[in-house]
Formats: C-alpha cells, sequence, structure tokens
C-alpha cells in the first residue's frame, strides 16, 4: 500500500476519538427512569436536567426518559404544577422518581394569554377558571349560557328559550359605545368567532345563534376567564374586551383506547308570563265573538256569566299552543397514545325539539386531536373541529310570528278550525297571523358548516427554552332560507328570503418563550408576532309577493331585489412580555404589543399599547402557626393600557350603496327595469379614523387559610375608554351627507369581584364545598360626540343602557293625576329606567357521599331594569293578570286640580289602555335556582367483572325554581332581540324560558 501523509492523520484522528469515546464512557453512563405523580400517574413534559453538565432530558407520554450521567451526578426533575425535585443518582441505572405537590391550590396551573401555562400564585391580574366537568354537568348546549352566574365580573344574558338562541357575555362592563362589546373566545390559543347570525337580511325576528354554539362542551377540558387589560394585552385589539380560553381534551398515555360513550335525555316546560283568565274577547264589558265582530281586546264580559247559543260558554287555553320540549345528546370519544404519540378522537349529536312548535336545533359535532413527538425537541399537535348545525324558528317579537297572537290570546276564543270554508286564515283580530297558521305556512331554516382546524409545533432546543409555531383558521358558511305564504286576509303578499353567510379567518403566531433561574431571580421572557386575516361575505335575495302556491324558490317571487357585501379586515401584532419572580415571593410582569389594522388610517394603522403588573406573596414571611393558618397570602397591582379597532371595515371611504326608486306602490331598489343603479351612501368617510383606547387599574387580595380549606380573591378595577368609535353620528345636511363615523366616545367602568371558596366538612366518605361569587360594576356615559349628549339609549352622564322615553309627571315624587283621574303624561321623555344590575352573585355548593355528589347552583341579580313588551301590550288588550280588577280605579298620586290626593275614579279599561313607556319597564331583579345535579359514580371494584371501567348516571334540573318579584314575565333574562347592545333587556314576544329535567348516562371501556 502505498504511504500517503493524509492517510496517516486520519488513522491518527480515528484512533484519538475512540480514545476519548472510551475515557467518556467510563465516566458517564445512561439513566434511564419515569417520572410520576404521588399516585403513581406518568408525568409527561416533565424536565430531567444534571445540574453539572446541564444536559437534560423530557420525559414521554409515559413518563420516562434516558439521559447520560456521570456516577455522582445530581439531577433536578420539574414540571409545571409540581414541586421540583433534587436526586443524587446512585448505583443504579434505573429510577423511578416521584413528584408531590406541597398544595393543589398554590400550585394550580391555569391557561393564560396565547396558551401560555403558569402557575396561578404567580399571576399579577384576576383570572378565573371552570373545568370541562363544571361546564358539561349545566347541561347547556351554549358554552355562553353554561358560564351564567359562575365567574365573578362576568354579566351572561340569554336572549329568549328558542331552541339555539343567542346569548351574550361581557366582562366588566360595557367600554364602546356602539361596537361590540362581548369577550373574545380564544380555542387552544386560536381566536374563533362569536358574531350572532341568522337574524338579518328581511329573513325572521328576534335572536339568532351566537357561533360559539357550533363548540360541543364535551370536548372541554377547561375554560379560564382573563378579565383585565393587563391579562389580555397580549391578544391585541379584541383582547381588550376580556378573553375566554377554551382548552380542548387532549390523548393519554394509555396504549389501549379508552372508549367513553354519553347519553342524555331531557324534558323541558315552559315558563309562562302571567295573565288573567277571567274575562273574554271584547270591549266595555260587551263580547265579541271574534268572528263576526273582531277585535284585539279581551275587555268583554266574565266568562263564567258568558252564554253562546244558551250555554256556557267554554274557556280556551292560549297556552296549549306550546308543547314538551324534548333534548337528547348522545357522545362517544376514543383516547389513547404510547411514549410518542397520543390522541382523542370524538362525535356527538345534540337534538333539541322546543317548546316552540316550529323551533328546533341539531348538531352533528366531530373533534380528532393528534399529539406526536418528532424527535427529541420537537412536538407537534394537529386538531380538527367540525360541527354541522339545523336550526328552525318563528318569527319572534313584534312580527307576523305566533308568539305576538298566543300570548295576548283570548280564552273566549276557539282557535279551531284554523282555515275558514274559504280556505282563508280564522282569527280573532284584523290583523296578524293565526299562531297555529304560522305552523304550516312560516319557515326559518339556518344550515351552518364550520370548521376550526389548528395546528402547533413546539420546538425545544433547550431545557429553558421554547418556540412554538401556531396556525388556525375559523371556516364557516351558513345558508338562510326563510318564507312566509301569501294570505288575502290580512294583505301578506308572501316573500322568500335566501340569505347566504360565508366567514374565513387564519390566525398565525410565532412565539419564543425562554425561562431561566439566577440565583434567587427566575425570569420568563416571551417575544412573539401574530397575523390574522379575517374575511366575510353575505350575498341576501328577496322575493316578494309569491305567485306560485307552496313552490318557495326565488323565481315565484313578483319581484326579486338582491344585496352583497364583501368584507376583508387584517392586523399585524409583535408582542413581549417578561415574568420576573424573585424568592418565590415578588414577580413583575411587563407587557408591550405593537398593532398594525388595515380599518384604521395610514397615520394611525399602527399603535402600541402595554401593561405593568406586580404582585407580592406576602405569606412568605410568615412563620409558625400565623403560616398555618394564612397558608397563602398575595397582594398585587397593575395598570394597562390596551387598544381596540373597533370599526368596520371601509369606514375610511364613502362607499356607492344600492339605489332605490320610491313610488306610490312602495319602495323598490335598482336594478329598476333592467337599469342598475348606485349612490354614494348618506354616512360620510372618515380618512382620520384611530384605535379606541382602554386604561385600566386594578388592585386584588387573595387569601388561603386552613391549608386551603378557605380561599378568597378580591379585585378592584377602574377602567375608562376614550377615542370611542361612534358610526353614523349627525352632521350637517349642507355637506350632503346625513352621518360620519367619529372617535369621540368616553365610557367609564369601575367595579368589585369577589370570590369565596370554602369546604367547610371534610371527611372520609363525606364533604362539602360551596363557592360564592359577587359583582358590582358602575359604568357611566362620559362624552360620546360635541353637541350630542344621546345616542338612542346611551346618554351622557347616565349609565350604560338606560330606558328612555314617554314618562309621566311627578310632584314631590307622587304621580300628577288629572281632572279625569288620569295619570298626567310629562311633553318631555325622560329617563324610566336602567338595564344595569345594582350586582350580581352566584353561590353554588358540592355535597359528596361516598359515590353520590349532589350540586346545586343558585344565580342571582339584583336591580337592572327589563322592558317588558308583552306586559305592555297586555295592559292595552286586556289580558294583564293586573286587569283583572275591572271596578273603578283610583290612581295614588296628587291631583293637579287642588294639589290633594287624587279622589277621582277611572274607569279601569280606560287606565290600562293609557299606559305610557314608562309602565313597561319592570325591575328585573331575580333569584334562580339554575341547576341541580345528583350523580352517582360506580365503584371500580364493582365493574371488575365488566368490560367498563367506570359508570356514572346523572340526575339534573336547569331552572327549577324563580323567584323575580317585580317581573310579570316567567324570567327576567331575556333579551327578546338577540345580544346587540341597544336591544339589551328587552322582553317582546319571544319563546318563553323553560324548566327542564334531565337523566344522563356515561361508560367508559
Amino acid at each position: 500500500m502505498k504511504y500517503t501523509p493524509g492517510t496517516t492523520v486520519i488513522k491518527l484522528l480515528l484512533a484519538i476519538c475512540i480514545l476519548g469515546s472510551s475515557f467518556s464512557a467510563i465516566a458517564q453512563r445512561q439513566l434511564s427512569g419515569r417520572v410520576v405523580d404521588s399516585l403513581g400517574k406518568a408525568i409527561p413534559g416533565a424536565t430531567v436536567a444534571d445540574k453539572k453538565t446541564k444536559r437534560y432530558a423530557v420525559t414521554k407520554e409515559d413518563g420516562s426518559f434516558t439521559i447520560a450521567v456521570g456516577n455522582n451526578s445530581v439531577i433536578t426533575v420539574s414540571s409545571v404544577g409540581y414541586a421540583s425535585r433534587d436526586v443524587r443518582v446512585g448505583g443504579s441505572d434505573r429510577i423511578e422518581i416521584s413528584l408531590g405537590q406541597a398544595s393543589a391550590a398554590l400550585n394550580e396551573v391555569v391557561v393564560t394569554a396565547l396558551g401560555v401555562k403558569r402557575e396561578k400564585r404567580n399571576l399579577t391580574y384576576s383570572t378565573q377558571q371552570l373545568s370541562g366537568e363544571e361546564i358539561a354537568k349545566t347541561r347547556e348546549p351554549n358554552l355562553v349560557n353554561a358560564m351564567a352566574g359562575k365567574i365573578a365580573g362576568v354579566q351572561v344574558q340569554s336572549s329568549s328559550g328558542t331552541a339555539g338562541a343567542s346569548s351574550r357575555i361581557v366582562i366588566r362592563g360595557n367600554s364602546s359605545p356602539t361596537q361590540d362589546n362581548q369577550a373574545l373566545f380564544v380555542v387552544d390559543g386560536i381566536p374563533i368567532n362569536n358574531d350572532e347570525t341568522g337574524n338579518g337580511g328581511g329573513n325572521a325576528a328576534g335572536s339568532g345563534v351566537n357561533r360559539v354554539i357550533d363548540i360541543d362542551p364535551a370536548t372541554i377540558e377547561s375554560i379560564n376567564v382573563l378579565k383585565g387589560a393587563a391579562a389580555t394585552a397580549l391578544y391585541g385589539s379584541s383582547g381588550a374586551r376580556g378573553v375566554v380560553l377554551i382548552t380542548t381534551k387532549s390523548g393519554g398515555a394509555e396504549k389501549k383506547p379508552l372508549f367513553t360513550v354519553s347519553s342524555d335525555l331531557s324534558f323541558e316546560k315552559p315558563l309562562l308570563p302571567e295573565r288573567q283568565w277571567t274575562y273574554g274577547q271584547g270591549n266595555g264589558g260587551v263580547f265579541a265573538d271574534g268572528n263576526t265582530v273582531k277585535t284585539s281586546a279581551s275587555w268583554g264580559p266574565r266568562m263564567d256569566t258568558l252564554k253562546i247559543n244558551g250555554k256556557p260558554a267554554p274557556t280556551y287555553d292560549p297556552y296549549d299552543f306550546f308543547r314538551t320540549g324534548v333534548t337528547t345528546n348522545s357522545a362517544v370519544s376514543a383516547s389513547g397514545g404510547n411514549g410518542i404519540s397520543s390522541y382523542f378522537v370524538s362525535y356527538s349529536y345534540y337534538d333539541q325539539q322546543s317548546i316552540m312548535p316550529g323551533n328546533d336545533f341539531k348538531r352533528h359535532s366531530f373533534f380528532a386531536k393528534f399529539n406526536t413527538k418528532m424527535g427529541p425537541v420537537v412536538n407537534s399537535t394537529f386538531q380538527l373541529g367540525y360541527s354541522n348545525s339545523t336550526q328552525d324558528r318563528l318569527p319572534e317579537g313584534a312580527s307576523n310570528g305566533p308568539l305576538f297572537v298566543v300570548l295576548v290570546q283570548p280564552i273566549s276564543w276557539n282557535p279551531y278550525p284554523v282555515l275558514d270554508s274559504a280556505g282563508n286564515m280564522r282569527l280573532y283580530r284584523g290583523s296578524r297571523n293565526a299562531p297555529l297558521w304560522d305552523l304550516s305556512n312560516i319557515k326559518n331554516n339556518a344550515v351552518v358548516n364550520r370548521f376550526l382546524p389548528v395546528y402547533t409545533m413546539n420546538i425545544t432546543p433547550a431545557s429553558w427554552l421554547t418556540i412554538t409555531e401556531r396556525i388556525g383558521a375559523d371556516i364557516y358558511t351558513e345558508q338562510n332560507k326563510y318564507y312566509e305564504n301569501p294570505q288575502p286576509a290580512i294583505s301578506l303578499p308572501g316573500k322568500v328570503v335566501d340569505n347566504n353567510t360565508t366567514f374565513r379567518q387564519f390566525n398565525n403566531d410565532l412565539i419564543i418563550n425562554g425561562t431561566k433561574s439566577f440565583g434567587r431571580f427566575n425570569i420568563n421572557l416571551l417575544l412573539g408576532n401574530n397575523i390574522l386575516s379575517k374575511y366575510s361575505q353575505v350575498i341576501n335575495l328577496t322575493g316578494n309577493g309569491l305567485t306560485v302556491s307552496d313552490f318557495y324558490n326565488l323565481s315565484a317571487g313578483g319581484s326579486i331585489s338582491s344585496t352583497e357585501g364583501h368584507y376583508l379586515q387584517r392586523k399585524v401584532g409583535f408582542y413581549a412580555q417578561a415574568n420576573i419572580e424573585y424568592n418565590r415571593m415578588l414577580n413583575l410582569s411587563l407587557t408591550g404589543r405593537y398593532d398594525g389594522s388595515s380599518v384604521l388610517s395610514t397615520e394611525h394603522d399602527f399603535y402600541p399599547y402595554g401593561s405593568a403588573a406586580a404582585s407580592f406573596i406576602f405569606s412568605e414571611l410568615l412563620k409558625g402557626d400565623i403560616k398555618n393558618t394564612l397558608s397563602f397570602g398575595k397582594v398585587r397591582f397593575s395598570a394597562a393600557t390596551v387598544g381596540n379597532d373597533g370599526v368596520q371595515p371601509y369606514s375610511l371611504s364613502t362607499p356607492y350603496i344600492q339605489a332605490a326608486r320610491t313610488t306610490n306602490e312602495g319602495t323598490y331598489n335598482y336594478p329598476f327595469e333592467n337599469q342598475p343603479g348606485f349612490l354614494l351612501s348618506n354616512t360620510l368617510g372618515n380618512p382620520n379614523l384611530r384605535n379606541e383606547r382602554l386604561d385600566e387599574y386594578e388592585g386584588g387580595l387573595e387569601l388561603r387559610f386552613l391549608h386551603d380549606r378557605i380561599s378568597f380573591e378580591g379585585s378592584y378595577f377602574y377602567r375608562k375608554s376614550h377615542d370611542g368609535i361612534i358610526p353614523g353620528v349627525s352632521i350637517s345636511n349642507a355637506t350632503g351627507y346625513s352621518g360620519t363615523t367619529v372617535n369621540t366616545a368616553s365610557i367609564q367602568n369601575k367595579g368589585v369581584e369577589l370570590l369565596l371558596s370554602a369546604t367547610p366538612v371534610k371527611l372520609r366518605d363525606f364533604s362539602w364545598d360551596l363557592t360564592l361569587n359577587f359583582t358590582k360594576i358602575n359604568n357611566k356615559v362620559l362624552a360620546l360626540y360635541p353637541g350630542i349628549t344621546q345616542l338612542g339609549r346611551i346618554i351622557v352622564g347616565q349609565p350604560y343602557n338606560v330606558f328612555y322615553g314617554t314618562r309621566y309627571k311627578r310632584t314631590n315624587g307622587q304621580l300628577l293625576i288629572d281632572a279625569n283621574g288620569l295619570p298626567v303624561v310629562d311633553d318631555q321623555q325622560g329617563i324610566v329606567g336602567n338595564a344595569t344590575p345594582d350586582w350580581l352573585a352566584g353561590l353554588e355548593n358540592t355535597v359528596r357521599y361516598k359515590q353520590f355528589a349532589l350540586s346545586f347552583f343558585f344565580d342571582i341579580k339584583k336591580g337592572g331594569d327589563v322592558e317588558n313588551d308583552v306586559e305592555s301590550a297586555a295592559f292595552f288588550y286586556g289580558t294583564a293578570k293586573v286587569t283583572q280588577n275591572r271596578g273603578p280605579l283610583v290612581i295614588p298620586g296628587i291631583s293637579e286640580v287642588d294639589g290633594k290626593a287624587n279622589t277621582v275614579a277611572v274607569n279601569a279599561q280606560t287606565y290600562w289602555q293609557s299606559r305610557q313607556f314608562e309602565s313597561s319597564i319592570q325591575d328585573g331583579t331575580y333569584i334562580k335556582l339554575r341547576n341541580v345535579t345528583l350523580s352517582y359514580n360506580v365503584k371500580p371494584s364493582a365493574l371488575t367483572r365488566t368490560p367498563f371501567k367506570s359508570a356514572m348516571v346523572l340526575l339534573s334540573g336547569r331552572n327549577l325554581w324563580i323567584y323575580s318579584p317585580h317581573f310579570t314575565g316567567a324570567d327576567p333574562e331575556v333579551s327578546s332581540y338577540g345580544s346587540g347592545n341597544s336591544v339589551q333587556s328587552v322582553y317582546a314576544f319571544s319563546t318563553p324560558t323553560s324548566r327542564s329535567f334531565n337523566v344522563s348516562l356515561k361508560l367508559s371501556f
């Protein structure tokens, strides 16, 4: 072989490497093991680090790890939520390490902004968490309703008892004068849409559906609510209203699949408004039969004296129109995994047949999550949520829907037969539809398909550093079809409406998160970038005047009109957060974000904001008996400024809109005779729009006593909005426009949030837990626009959303009565009510005895007025319960004639039919026994010879008792026209709330 210097060098290097490896092998060895909790359950994701060499390993799904160590090495084992532990390596190559929790409460891990997990003890702001179990036991299909009354600082309001009806959630009060005030929903780090859909474009009146209803509660692991600006600043503009973080379930470490099946069955009975059952149809005590003489009034004779054809007149119950509601919910899931991958798959079918005929809601939900380790430093998760929902409902409110008639129908009227001999609709009055006719001749159907894909990749190049790339989307389509047949009896021409909505939202976050310890300091630094794109398209086609019976196609319309809208909005954000902990006692959190929004002017499209927060865990200084009594104490303070681009796209410019031609026969949109037409909008665009700004200050105190048997958390906050965006503010017609969009509003909110938890009894087989939350928020409108002090129900100097309208004159607080004995109507309209509650509270008790658990939850609201339009109409028609006294009435008050107490009597019908807007405002105070649940978990030992691992039977009831002393409807928690700002607390002929009873069975195998 020929000698070459290069060959010799290569051989020498190989020999050195082999020798070095031999020495290394002698100095080090491979240690394998497993990390478990105190119950022996594997802890995945724990960090095992050699304190000397800094080498580390991360445990797999089964808790196993392998790491190179020296003979005398000391390894540190740590995991979020567990007490860290140092272990000296002995002579064995195999080890099992158990991590304990000194206090489950103190080491509680919660999900914070961007999905980052942190120990609750180190948080510098207020947050409250609900488990998936708490959500599931409410048996609510809508997540928003499942949170009602359970979280301090949060107000939830249902719109109606309609199956699939929308609900509204507001955190710490309304801060925007006209834009969306509801909280942002985030699923596994991805913001999702919660708009109310299905109630526009000429279809059925009433509330629509808030889109969070597409989320299956059975797939939820936990819900965490971030309340203040310091907690939500990382979420950009949308987070200014508070954030609801939803964490979905994941697979387990079991190698064999774990299957879970559950089935629910419930029955609902309507809770109906009070009414009089004594007098029949007519006026002035004279009977009207509704056939030869028609009237909407029930001021006729007493039914017990009325005879028809010589026979006692029968009484008909208008409430027979309602039915017993039936709801079923079936779900099946599978989960499992191994040391590398895990999975969770779920399917459910929810079917609600409402108490209201013609109202049903059905939802198919599919969810899958797959997690896998793609090497020692890369972990990825892909998940997909899909739902298909169908809702059928009839119009509500002051419309041609059935409820406007049913709730004030005379008890002397027989609704059968529905049609007369000529085939026309029968009705006792000269307008409106007959309720039973509606069931066959009006239909509103909405079909929604929604996809929620999320892909997350976590790269951990070092034990202290994680890089996360997360991309997700929210995509749904809604097809809404509405039709009503023509009806000559009330000159109804009939129409068909097709309303189609397409929504797409894409979100991407790149996050770098590092945590390092330096002596007594523990420092966490987070950097990130966010890109958000939102697009929606709405197409509406309306065919008026149906020309072909029973053919509900647009081509059957006598005239066809259409509208189309496209909306695109983009945002980009850069954010950073630093969390500094000293000696497990002092915490400082600094947050900054710089956002850019496409809907703002080019001079103001980028805007900065941020927060500073600190906490002091003073219990770390306590010792001895004091420490045993007060196991944890913390004070916290924060100041934050967040931005909000709450304006619709294209508000910077003045768009062209579809023109219309008005004739003696009505108004017709272009195109007219094949000629299109467009005009500039009457609302002038404002090219100088900038972001709204919200400043907030918060202080809090957290205490835990007697080893967490008692815990308390209290917060006080003050927030003030600036540069609030108001679209359509009136301007001088000399400009050629009627209004424009401005940045001038300001609203103030301040309040107190209290949360108290306790375990009064804790024995081996028996325990009692209770939780009480309390919220008091005062808000005030500080400014709107120069020269404007009122926008509908929003008035400067008053709380947000007062009731304003016709009222009565008073003297020294008493009604002023005229010479005829009637209250004097004020010439000037004024404030007659306030929709904002004085305070809110919730009380939950859970009692456990062996395998049994009983929980009951009271939801309480003090104050907060409601506009009861049903009662107002019932005054006039004579069906309200108070009208049962038909004798002459002497109205308490001061006579304007002589200044003395009124003694002049007035005819009852005259009095009640002269009632003004003020009379429809009622105090909405209530106490609800919202949920009662009794469950039994079968002992695992009783299942050893069965294929099942667990079994549970559950009985529950909802709205079992409602106490509302000042409200004549059944349930004052209502907003019949949906979740919009201006229609809150209006009760107007919507589907009543129901009382439900549920039985559930859940098995795992």
